[in-house]
């Protein structure tokens, strides 16, 4: 592998790791290099931004959930034939769960064992010189963390950037660019994060100005020579979790879009055909499938059109009657027997397991899991133990009486007890498979 790289962190969400990464994609690209794109840690939608903007699949990095060698592999099919690699790091740079070393979910776990330099996303906006401080605990923490330059975001005038410039400037460690405040640079957010890419009319302008802000205001030149070569020799490709059928429908619209790329491609990898279909368009699994799999999104924004979806709803349960159907997060709430939306309306859903949900009554839910199988299923045997995370705002409002679906331990290995659904074919949990936990 012949890629550089490097990983684009901050001190703590929201500082605008996501806006930088994207402008610094569209520069380097303007300047006719090709730039791959991977994010840390489970996110759905920043990779949708970074697809966008590097015209090419984004790998999910994931220190915790998969298995040193998946992750191995992913970096080095993320680089691919890339002249750099661009990763956006999760949360702040150090955030991770209590484990093994080099297993936390810390985006300083990549740094760490590919040997990749950091570019430090600082939020000036509410301090100047105070801003060196935190840069040089950032840069001090961990001996094997290099954080080899700063971007400055949200700063309010030519002098605030000299002086928040100036203080770092007396660490060693150059700031490389600096945005000023500008709320139309800022990325349209909801309950689950930001507005996903598919849903914006003009994201491809957007891109292109963000890429012309970074043309202009860091140094590229600099950001570039920083970049390090991976620390990570050829790996071969390995299956985060077996295909669930040969021929799978996935539903996949706007209700339904939270599926992980490493994901889909190891199945086809493994031979399996991915077959589209959209429950909004009123369209049930294909016949000639021999699996559904209902992925996570937003059911909860067209719980009425779902409702009224008699075709899907119908054909679903056609379906689940001869084989097998899952439904993750999103799609385990359309596969209970009703969904309460923000406002409180109950909407019906498939009734093909006897938990009901709401929005209205509001609850996050959020954390590493690992789940337990309870019975052979669409995504192992009984016994086997996956890794993944759960992520939503919903919460039951009726339990249901099914079997349930797995045991769950926390990040920490902290006992959960057991939840989600089984009935006869039928699956469902909140929970998001990501790989299967290592031997």
């Amino acid at each position: 592998m012949t890629a550089r790289g490097l990983i684009v962190a901050a001190p703590a969400s929201g500082a605008g790791k996501t806006t930088v990464t994207i402008a610094l994609i569209a520069a380097l690209r303007r300047r006719g290099l090709r730039v791959g794109a991977a994010k840390a840690g489970p996110d759905y939608i920043d990779p949708g931004f970074h697809a966008a903007a590097t015209a090419a699949p984004c790998l999910n990095l994931d220190s915790w959930a998969m298995p040193p060698a998946l992750l191995d592999a992913l970096v080095a099919q993320a680089a691919g034939d890339a002249d750099l690699l661009v990763i956006e790091g999760a949360m702040g740079l150090f955030d991770g769960v209590a484990g093994a070393p080099g297993r936390s979910g810390a985006t300083a776990d990549l740094a760490a064992r590919y040997r990749l330099p950091v570019l430090l996303v600082i939020d000036a906006a509410r301090q100047a010189q105070s801003a060196a401080a935190l840069v040089r605990g950032f840069a001090s923490h961990d001996p094997q963390v290099h954080v080899a330059g700063v971007v400055l975001n949200r700063i309010g005038s030519e002098r605030h950037r000299a002086m928040v410039s100036g203080a770092i400037a007396a660490l060693g460690i150059p700031v490389l660019g600096a945005f000023a405040r500008d709320e139309s640079l800022a990325l349209t957010e909801r309950h689950l994060g930001l507005v996903q890419a598919n849903e914006h009319d003009a994201l491809a302008d957007r891109i292109d100005r963000l890429g012309e802000f970074a043309e202009r205001l860091i140094d590229l030149d600099a950001l570039a020579a920083i970049a390090k070569e991976i620390g990570v020799p050829h790996a071969a490709p390995i299956a985060a979790l077996p295909p669930p059928g040969q021929r799978i429908a996935l539903a996949a619209d706007a209700a339904f879009t939270f599926v992980y790329p490493h994901l889909l491609e190891g199945w086809r990898r493994a031979g399996a055909d991915i077959v589209r279909f959209s429950p909004l368009a009123d369209e049930a699994p294909p016949d000639d499938c021999d699996c559904c799999w209902l992925p996570g999104g937003y059911p909860e924004l067209h719980a009425g059109a779902l409702a009224a979806a008699q075709r899907f709803r119908a054909g679903l349960a056609h379906f689940a009657a001869t084989r097998p159907v899952h439904g993750e997060c999103g799609g385990h709430m359309v596969l209970g027997q009703g969904l309460e939306d923000a406002a409180g309306a109950r909407h019906a859903m498939a009734g093909l397991l006897g938990h009901a949900t709401s929005f209205a009554k509001r609850k996050l839910h959020l954390g590493y899991r690992a789940a337990r199988l309870l019975a052979d299923g669409p995504l192992g045997r009984a016994g086997t133990v996956l890794r993944g995370h759960e992520f939503h705002y919903a919460t039951l409002t009726q339990a249901g009486a099914d079997e349930p679906f797995a045991a769950f331990h926390d990040g920490a290995a902290q006992p959960l007890g057991s939840a989600g659904a089984r009935r006869h074919h039928v699956t469902g949990t909140f929970f998001h498979a990501i790989a299967r936990q290592d031997p």
